[in-house]
């Protein structure tokens, strides 16, 4: 008889008894989360999906070992990537993402009812169809009907669209892999190309302690395309070193509103968020101004 260890992916292993899933950062860190239950596991064409319903951060989307979003947690990115943008630019009637197969950024975007159409371009459906199923958590089981869920490649896809969404937000998993070119500068380009002429773009850019060097490649690239660019920050204690960043470039000044147009349900973005969350640390300003 074939055990359940014997199904499992090698980063998924039985000690003890318990069930453990271990996250390997970079070669130099590991990250174990003690396992409750294997609620879904299967290979898609381009990665392995899991959901799992671990002891401390509830359900997890989990992408060839890698921990994407939890339910404990998940609110906090998905907040950040979404409302702040859209607070910035609170005419937006068009908004592309890209990526985001965990659904939790298009169901933020979908709280502003003057938003009429939402793209979500995502290269697998299965972690579509895993999130909407079985982390219900973060992707509310998406069902709007302005958001139109596209299977394709980012990438290929904003080359081939011009002047179109007023803003796009990159919710992509770390650059490896599938996700690799959504950091470069010619996809930046063309993501510039794709919006209006007053549009701006948000992307996620990777933890500023461990990651520093990807997040000033990406601060760079988009600065040399946007005249307006700029770094926001927010703690995901799922996401190694805790403090993630978020970097944003716009074809006008950023700056909120007087009043702010938050949803009334959001769990982590406030107006105090909206004032402070551009305030860098004293070595990230450091290290972005050293350009």
């Amino acid at each position: 008889m074939k055990r359940v260890q014997d199904t499992l992916p090698p980063y998924v292993k039985v000690e003890n008894g318990e069930l453990w899933l271990t996250e390997d950062d970079r070669e130099n860190l590991k990250i174990s989360y003690r396992i409750k239950d294997v609620i879904f596991s299967e290979p898609s064409e381009f990665q392995h999906v899991m959901i799992l319903d671990s002891y401390d951060f509830g359900r997890m989307l989990v992408l060839d070992g890698v921990v994407q979003t939890t339910s404990i947690d998940g609110h906090i990115y998905n907040e950040m990537i979404s409302h702040i943008p859209l607070q910035l630019y609170p005419a937006a009637k068009k908004v592309l993402i890209i990526g985001g197969g965990d659904c939790g950024a298009a169901r933020e975007v979908a709280k502003y009812p003057h938003i009429e159409e939402i793209h979500m371009v995502e290269i697998d459906e299965k972690v579509v169809q895993a999130c909407k199923a079985h982390l219900q958590e973060v992707s509310g089981n998406l069902s709007d009907p302005r958001v139109k869920f596209i299977y394709d490649d980012g990438v290929a896809f904003v080359r081939e669209h011009e002047n179109e969404y007023d803003v796009i937000i990159i919710d992509s998993s770390d650059p490896v892999g599938p996700a690799e070119a959504l950091f470069s500068r010619d996809f930046y380009a063309n993501v510039r190309r794709a919006l209006k002429e007053d549009g701006l773009m948000v992307c996620q850019s990777q933890s500023p302690i461990f990651h520093l060097d990807i997040l000033r490649r990406t601060y760079n690239n988009i600065g040399e395309l946007f005249p307006h660019v700029k770094v926001y920050t927010a703690t995901v204690p799922t996401y190694p070193g805790g403090l993630w960043s978020f970097t944003i470039g716009s074809t006008k000044p950023l700056s909120f509103p007087e009043q702010a147009a938050i949803p009334a349900d959001t769990k982590y973005v406030n107006e105090g968020i909206l004032k402070q969350c551009f305030e860098l640390p004293q070595f990230l300003k450091t290290a972005l101004e050293k350009q």
